[in-house]
């Protein structure tokens, strides 16, 4: 009877104990951003759609875009209507997506 070349092969197991993704050294630990009275500062990021991209003119190989100049939501926040916009209906993806980020310094006097 020949023998297989695989007859060698090693069954990995999957009941191995899997590693945290945080580190257990409390120093690599990724330290929230405070001032020098030890205030937590906070990121908070805004988003804002500018004007549309979306060129009309793709089909016959033109570049032509409708002039509307900021994303305006044709529905309520959470509904299929908020990523249409009210102005040129297209969706909100064809708009210039501009991100700004704000750090807000929390100057919280309280010892809990």
């Amino acid at each position: 009877m020949p023998t297989s070349s695989f007859s060698s092969y090693i069954h990995i197991s999957s009941n191995l104990p899997k590693k945290s993704l945080t580190p257990k050294n409390p120093s690599l630990r990724p330290m929230k951003p405070s001032n020098s009275n030890g205030a937590v500062a906070k990121k908070e990021k805004v988003v804002r759609y500018r004007e549309c991209r979306k060129n009309h003119a793709a089909i016959i190989g033109g570049y032509a875009v409708d002039g509307c100049r900021e994303f305006m939501a044709a529905g309520e926040e959470g509904t299929s209507a908020a990523l249409q916009c009210a102005a040129c209906n297209c969706h909100r993806s064809f708009h210039k997506r501009e991100v700004e980020t704000e750090v807000i310094v929390c100057d919280c006097s309280s010892n809990s």
